[in-house]
């Protein structure tokens, strides 16, 4: 089939390489020349694992094509998938401005284009931009406004995890197909059958319970973050261990295990935006969404909270102190920096005079265009101890689970580990000396602060 995606951001780039790898003409439309010459050489502008491999491959067999000519990509296709940007305000509404300039560019490229035959159906519009309910209705009456040509809306929302990407494209929990024909609902679970072969569904259903699907899906999942984060406050005020209650709790199998790990909240593209959607979406229709409200503002104090801990550990005096940062993607395998947790700690350390020195396997560049050159990067974990006061753990990188604990001993000026991830165990750093704070557990403190680090 022939398929049109518009938009080669994270959701579109991913979608139309996985698709144009089943046998599919993909061309991806872009309004960035530079960005789209940069795909044609096969370079990704996003880290994803395998993508790069995906793209080579692909270009290569001439399934897949770049551009930013609109009328070109709109030509004799059977799909053309929205997955530009949705950009929320301070509110979490999203900004619709650029799913709607396509739908109107769609509509009048398509009443430009010569009559069909008599009885064609014309091209099946997908929204996959993570939109709020009712959106697909505005692009349906966005390009009727400037066509009477036949086309079909469906909408198509992606649950992709940012470094699992490509495996969820391939074996999806499921498919969410909204539609409001047998017709387009049968040539979208055409398009989708490479995908569902291990038997998962292919759900479809109204438009607008697929586009509330998405946000129902991440508000929930956000929603586990903030609770096992919640419990694990009341573990350390209590003495307890939030690792032994998140064993008894999960082990019930009505809860399950996924999504109940105690941290420093959740961040990136999805969960925070689509969260304060819900609570907009709760607010314009008099609903109010009271459960999310306290999810969100749970994971925003969650930062705070961990900062209070180096805060105190210092005695509020943490200028002129060196920090090391191990990790500044809000996740592992990704070089995502939206909403990132480090971004927030970093920032708290500049703003009171100390200097940070920072490691992220695939994050730094993302991380020098949001922090501005404010502070020092290297290029492997262990060199950013040198002389440090203190590491801060952000992100759980594999490589960071069983470092040289004697070489950072040595590295370091100071013995306390603040971590955000509880990537050690208590006995571990008592094994090796550190003091160390994690999240819902008692600090591992080897005694009086000035042992640790000479607080200027």
């Amino acid at each position: 089939m022939q398929l049109t995606i518009v938009g080669t951001g994270y959701v579109g780039l991913v979608s139309g390489t996985c698709f144009a790898d089943t046998g599919n003409d993909v061309v991806c439309l872009d309004v960035d020349e530079v960005k789209v010459e940069m795909m044609r050489r096969g370079e990704s502008p996003i880290y994803e694992p395998g993508l790069s491999d995906l793209l080579e491959r692909n270009i290569a067999a001439g399934r897949l094509t770049f551009t930013t000519d609109a009328v070109a990509a709109y030509q004799d296709t059977d799909f053309i998938f929205i997955c530009v940007g949705t950009p929320s305000d301070d509110e979490g509404r999203a900004d619709l401005q650029y799913v709607l300039g396509v739908a109107e560019d769609i509509g009048r490229i398509l009443d430009a284009q010569p009559e069909p035959a008599p009885g064609a159906r014309g091209p099946i519009v997908v929204v996959k931009s993570t939109v709020p309910v009712g959106t697909n209705d505005k692009v349906r009456a966005a390009i009727s406004a400037q066509t009477s040509r036949p086309f079909s809306m469906a909408s198509n929302p992606e649950f992709l995890k940012e470094g699992a990407a490509i495996h969820d494209f391939y074996k999806p929990d499921r498919v969410v197909v909204g539609c409001d024909d047998e017709r387009t609902a049968a040539k979208m679970r055409r398009l989708y059958e490479p995908y569902v072969r291990q038997g998962n569904p292919i759900l479809v259903m109204d438009i607008r319970s697929a586009e509330m699907v998405k946000y129902a899906s991440n508000a929930m999942l956000a929603t586990k973050i903030s609770f096992i984060n919640e419990i694990a406050s009341l573990c350390e005020a209590y003495g307890a261990e939030i690792g032994m209650v998140r064993k008894g709790m999960c082990s019930d199998q009505r809860i399950g295990n996924q999504f109940l790990y105690p941290g420093l909240g959740y961040g990136g593209s999805c969960f925070p935006k689509d969260v304060l959607a819900c609570i907009s979406m709760g607010i314009d229709q008099e609903t109010p969404t009271k459960l999310l409200s306290a999810v969100h503002r749970v994971n925003q104090d969650q930062r705070g909270r961990f900062i209070a801990k180096i805060d105190e550990h210092f005695s509020g005096q943490v200028k002129g102190l060196r920090f090391a940062v191990w990790g500044l993607a809000f996740k592992p395998r990704t070089d995502d920096m939206r909403e990132a947790p480090s971004l927030d700690i970093i920032r708290w350390l500049l703003e009171r005079g100390a200097s940070v020195v920072a490691f992220d396997p695939v994050a730094m560049d993302r991380a020098r265009q949001e922090l501005d050159g404010d502070i020092s990067y290297v290029v492997n974990d262990l060199d950013a101890l040198d002389g440090a006061d203190a590491l801060v753990i952000c992100t759980e990188w594999p490589e960071f689970r069983r470092p040289d604990f004697s070489e950072m001993r040595g590295r370091m000026s100071g013995t306390v580990i603040f971590d955000g991830r509880n990537i050690y165990s208590l006995e571990m750093m008592r094994e090796h000396g550190f003091s160390y704070y994690s999240v819902g557990r008692r600090p591992q403190l080897l005694g009086p602060v000035a042992a640790d680090t000479a607080v200027s």
